[in-house]
């Protein structure tokens, strides 16, 4: 199977999110899956949201994608964004890494798998709707429960030689403040300013970076490495990126006129939560550091998460791997999020593995290697042997 021809036919579908429009890539995977053998049924949801899945979905693993990509514009690229462009390296392209490729290295690897005639006990998804939140992907498919709890592998791109088995927590939210309007050549002696209000919030939300949290001895190995993984693919110290809490005041919006003390600011707030605080705490204690009158709503709010390293799932993969290149594979965590922080609140163990220059993901010139694609179907399908083994 040409992994790299199945990632480029990929890329030429055009699937942006938003508007997440993903029926021609869905119908794209879907005779695919059927020509090899593989019965899938379909979930459609606004402006062509469509998800494809095996209609057998009791295997003990499921492999897991998605087929929706961030936009791009045409500037700047050596090649257009949706050219799936082939050259002696890589596959280019808008998704060839985030996560087509991934995508196609499962694909190869279950007409790898069927080939054989094996009986293996894998169920496949690939949704629509993962760079936007998931409500129309995979979250769609476990309120439906057309996803059960199992082993899950994910095709995220990750390091070549680490799987990724954790993601810190998340946390976003609204603040409205409301402050008393008045003439601005009387503030700061009368009128109280919304901005200011907003402004002396962020001041104290940054003291929490400051802080770091205890872990065990396990977990503690587990972001030592991240760190060291981290830092040679991208340079810098990240043990701060790991062992401290993220914060992004995304959008701050807020006065009526620059000679009238502000009535009104909202603050929109992205913040990613390291191991060992909760989301809860971290709740209670911003809520303690408004203003009364402050109207605070969360958006989304989950802890940190991880799959046990010990687990038959992490050790497979990481022997796969191993196994591949040659070396001693040990997982790491990551610093962002991904479907698999639903699926672990759903009762699934999840690992993400998977092709693509990381440096590229949601950028210019966005590219996946060839060998590195040929290389993650051959681990998808030791990894689907095993599981077969293990019945």
């Amino acid at each position: 199977m040409d992994t790299a021809k199945l990632c480029s036919e990929m890329v030429k579908i055009k699937t942006e999110n938003p508007p997440g429009d993903t029926r021609d890539c869905a119908e794209f995977v879907g005779d695919f899956l059927e020509s090899i053998g593989i019965p899938v049924s379909y979930t459609y949801g606004p402006d062509g949201r469509t998800n494809v899945y095996s209609r057998d979905q009791t295997g003990d693993l499921l492999l897991l994608g998605h087929m929706d990509v961030v936009p791009a514009l045409a500037d700047g690229w050596n090649h257009p964004p949706y050219s799936g462009f082939i050259d002696e390296t890589y596959v280019h392209g808008r998704g060839a890494a985030d996560m087509k490729g991934g995508c196609a290295a499962i694909l190869s690897a279950l007409s790898a798998v069927q080939e054989k005639g094996a009986e293996i006990p894998v169920s496949v998804a690939l949704v629509c709707d993962e760079e936007g939140g998931g409500r129309y992907g995979t979250r769609q498919l476990l309120a439906e429960k057309i996803i059960h709890p199992c082993d899950c592998l994910i095709a995220e791109p990750t390091p070549e030689h680490a799987p990724c088995i954790g993601q810190k927590g998340v946390f976003r939210f609204t603040v409205n403040f409301t402050g008393e309007p008045g003439h601005s050549s009387l503030f700061p002696q009368f009128g109280t300013s919304a901005i200011m209000q907003a402004a002396d919030f962020l001041s104290w939300i940054s003291t929490l970076h400051e802080r770091e949290y205890p872990l065990s001895p396990q977990l503690e190995e587990v972001i030592a490495h991240s760190c060291a993984v981290a830092q040679e693919i991208y340079g810098g110290d990240f043990s701060s990126v790991f062992r401290r809490i993220a914060y992004n005041p995304g959008i701050i919006e807020g006065g009526e006129r620059e000679n009238i003390v502000a009535q009104q600011c909202s603050l929109v707030m992205d913040m990613r939560l390291p191991w060992g605080v909760s989301r809860k705490d971290i709740e209670e204690e911003i809520v303690s550091h408004l203003p009364a009158n402050a109207g605070f709503r969360m958006k989304t709010a989950a802890d940190a998460s991880m799959t046990e390293p010990d687990s038959f799932l992490v050790k497979t993969v990481c022997s796969c791997i191993g196994d591949a290149y040659g070396i001693a594979c040990r997982p790491m965590a990551q610093w962002a999020a991904s479907d698999a922080r639903a699926l672990r609140l759903a009762g699934f163990r999840a690992v993400e593995y998977g092709p693509g220059e990381l440096k590229t993901m949601h950028a210019v010139n966005e590219r996946v290697r060839i060998d590195q694609l040929n290389t993650a179907a051959e681990i998808y399908t030791a990894v689907m042997e095993k599981y077969g083994e293990r019945r």
